[in-house]
């Protein structure tokens, strides 16, 4: 072999510079902790954070806790959210045990998080276990009431520590979730996401469609030659359209018997409303209404997505 030294071939001071350039760090995760007596309402909680864009993982073992939270302040989770909800719980058995050190473990490193610890009455819990028909996680081959007897002793110091407590004794779902997001988030929340959607009658009803608009009551541009090729996204369609006798008072009408629907939904916890709009070929009319009745509800606040199901299918 040669004693010649290797050739350099990278510019000099490139090491320098690595060097002394800093990683690019992202900013410090939110952690919520979720945890509380079994039957209590764990995984409806987990459901409504998930709907507030948080990454909820489920019957987490409490040392992963430490892992997962890494892994999202430095970056190798591959573009994960940055606010991490984790269900830890009994259902670890000997894994739960380390949640108090691993927490300890967390506020040294200087990680905020917050614990939310659901609870009921006995009573309730044994109710709801026997409206399931399945056994406590700890309860073996005792009853209903060991199980939970066992499970408040594991929980005691837990739940002195933590930041929110709720009881949901006397909450259905919807309360629940209510109470969940004025816990976790101030009592804010995305709100009602619409979409609308234009379709053809010809083609069938779009499947998810909570409501259905028909404006086939407009004059049909199709018969107008200089208009047939064109789409309710293509001026002259649309000015067309929305010239005809009643088609904005209609929209406007229609938009305002919306407002207390929409917000009755929320109140309902429903999220997510499918709004379609439909002509004879979902071409011009449904297309073009749809576009102002998506901007008339973006006008009073409403998130709204719009799509056209059947335009190019002529």
């Amino acid at each position: 072999m040669s004693d010649e030294p290797s050739p350099i071939t990278v510019p000099a001071g490139i090491p320098a510079l690595e060097a002394a350039a800093e990683a690019p760090r992202l900013e410090t995760p939110e952690v919520l902790i979720i945890t509380g007596m079994s039957g209590a309402g764990r995984t409806r909680a987990a459901a409504v954070l998930e709907d507030l864009d948080w990454y909820v993982v489920d019957n987490l073992p409490a040392q992963m806790l430490t892992h997962l939270v890494g892994l999202m302040t430095h970056g190798a989770g591959g573009g994960l959210r940055q606010r991490l909800a984790a269900v830890v719980d009994v259902r670890g058995r000997e894994f739960f045990a380390d949640l108090e050190q691993v927490l300890s473990g967390l506020g040294e490193a200087g990680i905020q998080y917050r614990v939310l610890f659901l609870d009921a009455s006995d009573e309730v819990l044994v109710r709801r276990y026997e409206q399931v028909r399945r056994p406590h996680p700890l309860q073996g081959d005792g009853r209903i009431l060991d199980g939970i007897g066992a499970e408040r002793a594991m929980l005691r110091s837990t739940r002195e520590r933590a930041d929110m407590l709720i009881d949901t004794s006397d909450l259905n779902v919807h309360d629940l979730a209510r109470e969940v997001r004025a816990a976790v988030a101030g009592g804010s929340s995305d709100g009602l996401r619409v979409n609308v959607v234009s379709f053809g009658f010809k083609y069938g009803l779009p499947l998810d469609a909570d409501l259905v608009v028909d404006v086939r009551f407009l004059a049909n541009p199709y018969w107008i030659t200089e208009l047939r090729h064109l789409s309710g996204r293509d001026a002259p369609v649309r000015d067309y359209v929305l010239g005809l006798p009643g088609a904005l008072t209609f929209v406007e009408r229609y938009v305002d018997a919306l407002e207390p629907a929409l917000a009755g939904y929320v109140q309902e916890e429903k999220r997510y409303l499918t709004i379609a709009v439909g002509c004879t070929g979902g071409k011009h009319r449904s297309v073009a209404i749809s576009e102002v009745m998506a901007a008339r509800l973006r006008e009073r606040g409403v998130r709204v997505t719009v799509s056209a199901r059947d335009l190019g299918k002529e």
